[in-house]
C-alpha cells in the first residue's frame, strides 16, 4: 500500500496539468481477488486516492477531481452503499485539517438530495469553511452523473430566465458544478482498473482531456504511477482542434533507414565517403537540418556514439545533451534535451549489457515518446519496430548474414514510417 512519505519529483521541463480527474475504480475487483469484502476494497481505494491526490498537489497540480460515487451506484447492495458513505464521511472529516493547512478549497460535485443527511452536513460545512481558498481545489464527485449535471445546469438556466439569444458556451459552463473554478476543464483523466471509458465523468469539461488508461486497480495506484501518467501527458501534443505548433518532420523513411543501416554496417559506406560525412548525411536527412547545422550535430552524435562504445557513459551523455539541444533549438520541438539524452544513454547501456527484452522495449518506447512528444500508446509501435531492427543488427554482426541486414533495413524503414505517421 502506498504511503504519504513516498517522495516523487518530475524532470525539469515537464508540462504539469492544471486539472487532474480520476475515477475511483477497481476497488471491488481488488477486494474479490483477495477474498475480502467489497467495502474493504473501497477503504483501500480511498486510502490510495488520498495519497495520489496529495502527491498531485505536491507536484503542482491545482485542481484534482475524484469520482467516488455515481448516480448509477445506488443499484449496489444497501450494505455496500452504507459502508461507502461512512468512508466518504470519514474522508471529509479527516480532510478538514489538511484543507485549512494547505489552503485547499473543497467542492462537492453532484446531487445532495439523496445523500445521507449527516454526510450532506459534513460536505456543506467543509465547502463553507474552505470557500475562499485559492491555492488548490479538491472536487469530490458524489451521486454524480454527467448527464444529470447537464440537466441540472439546464434547469438552473431556465429558472434564471436566461434569454436564449444570450446563451453561449461560456455562460452555460458557469451553470455547471465547476462553474466558478479557475480550471474547470480537465487536462488529464486517469482511469484505473483497465477500463477504457469515461463513464460520463464531466462530459462538458473533458471535451479535450488527455486520457490515460491505468491497468492496475485503484488500491494499487501510487505516486510513482501518477508520475508516469503525468510524464505521458507531458509528451502529448495538444492541438485543441486547431493547427499543430510543432515543426513537422519531412524526411523520407526509406532514405533515413538506408542512411542508418549504412551507419550500422560502416563497411557499406560508399567508397571515398568519410564516416563523419555519412553521419552528416544521416542527421541532415532525418531532421531536415541545414548542411552547417547537420555538420555540428553529426560531430556531437559521432563523439557520443564512440564514447558510448567505450562505455564512457557520462561523456556520451554530455555530448548527446548538446546534440539534442541543437536539434530542439532548430526544429522547435518540445522535448527536454537532458531527459532525452539520459534516456538514450540508458538505452545504450541496456543494449550493451543485453538487458531483458521488456526493459529494452520500454526504454525505446519512452525515448521515442519523449523525443517526439507523443503518448506512450502512440510511441509503442515505432519503438517495437526499432527494437526488432536492433535485434536483427545484432544477429547480423555476429554472423554477417545478409538476411539479417535486409530484415534490419526493413524494420528501420517501417520504424521511420510509423514515426512520421505520428509526428507529421
Amino acid at each position: 500500500m502506498p504511503n504519504k512519505a513516498e517522495h516523487i519529483s518530475l524532470p525539469a521541463g515537464t508540462q504539469i496539468p492544471n486539472h487532474l480527474a480520476i475515477i475511483l475504480d477497481g476497488n471491488r475487483r481488488w477486494a474479490r481477488a483477495r477474498g475480502l469484502h467489497p467495502w474493504e476494497g473501497h477503504r483501500a481505494g480511498f486510502k490510495a486516492a488520498r495519497v495520489v491526490a496529495d502527491s498531485a498537489r505536491t507536484l503542482g497540480i491545482h485542481t484534482v477531481t475524484l469520482w467516488g460515487f455515481s448516480t448509477e451506484n445506488w443499484d449496489r447492495s444497501p450494505k455496500e452503499i452504507e459502508q461507502i458513505m461512512k468512508l466518504i464521511k470519514q474522508f471529509v472529516n479527516d480532510f478538514e485539517k489538511e484543507a485549512k493547512k494547505d489552503q485547499i478549497r473543497f467542492v462537492h460535485l453532484g446531487r445532495k438530495d439523496r445523500l445521507p443527511k449527516a454526510l450532506v452536513k459534513a460536505l456543506e460545512n467543509l465547502e463553507i469553511a474552505t470557500k475562499d481558498y485559492k491555492k488548490h481545489i479538491l472536487n469530490i464527485a458524489l451521486d454524480y452523473g454527467g448527464k444529470d449535471e447537464i440537466v441540472r445546469a439546464t434547469r438552473k438556466i431556465l429558472k434564471d430566465n436566461i434569454d436564449p439569444d444570450k446563451l453561449d458556451e461560456d455562460l452555460f459552463s458557469k451553470y455547471l458544478d465547476t462553474g466558478n473554478q479557475p480550471y474547470p476543464y480537465v487536462d488529464l483523466f486517469i482511469r484505473p482498473s483497465g477500463e477504457q471509458r469515461t463513464s460520463g465523468l464531466l462530459p462538458w469539461q473533458m471535451s479535450y482531456a488527455e486520457i490515460y488508461w491505468e491497468s492496475d486497480h485503484l488500491p494499487d495506484m501510487t505516486p510513482l504511477k501518477l508520475k508516469e501518467a503525468i510524464l505521458d501527458y507531458s509528451r502529448r501534443r495538444r492541438r485543441f482542434g486547431g493547427d499543430d505548433k510543432v515543426e513537422h518532420l519531412k524526411f523520407k523513411p526509406e532514405i533515413a533507414a538506408k542512411f542508418e543501416l549504412a551507419w550500422w554496417r560502416l563497411s557499406k559506406i560508399p567508397q571515398g565517403t568519410k564516416f563523419s560525412q555519412y553521419a552528416i548525411n544521416h542527421v541532415k536527412e532525418q531532421y531536415g537540418l541545414t548542411k552547417h547545422l547537420a555538420k555540428d550535430a553529426a560531430k556531437l552524435m559521432v563523439t557520443a556514439f564512440l564514447e558510448g562504445k567505450e562505455s564512457k557513459w557520462h561523456q556520451a551523455g554530455v555530448k548527446l545533451h548538446k546534440f539534442y539541444k541543437l536539434i530542439k533549438d532548430e526544429l522547435k520541438l518540445a522535448f527536454e534535451p537532458s531527459i532525452v539524452a539520459s534516456m538514450e544513454v540508458k538505452m545504450w547501456q541496456k543494449m550493451d549489457s543485453r538487458g531483458s527484452e521488456g526493459d529494452v522495449e520500454d526504454l525505446a518506447r519512452d525515448l521515442v515518446a519523449e523525443t517526439y512528444r507523443i503518448s506512450d500508446f502512440q510511441a509503442a509501435k515505432a519503438a517495437h519496430l526499432r527494437v526488432l531492427a536492433t535485434k536483427e543488427r545484432d544477429l547480423a554482426q555476429i554472423d554477417n548474414n545478409e538476411d539479417h541486414w535486409r530484415n534490419a533495413q526493413d524494420y528501420l524503414e517501417r520504424y521511420y514510417r510509423a514515426l512520421k505517421d505520428r509526428v507529421a
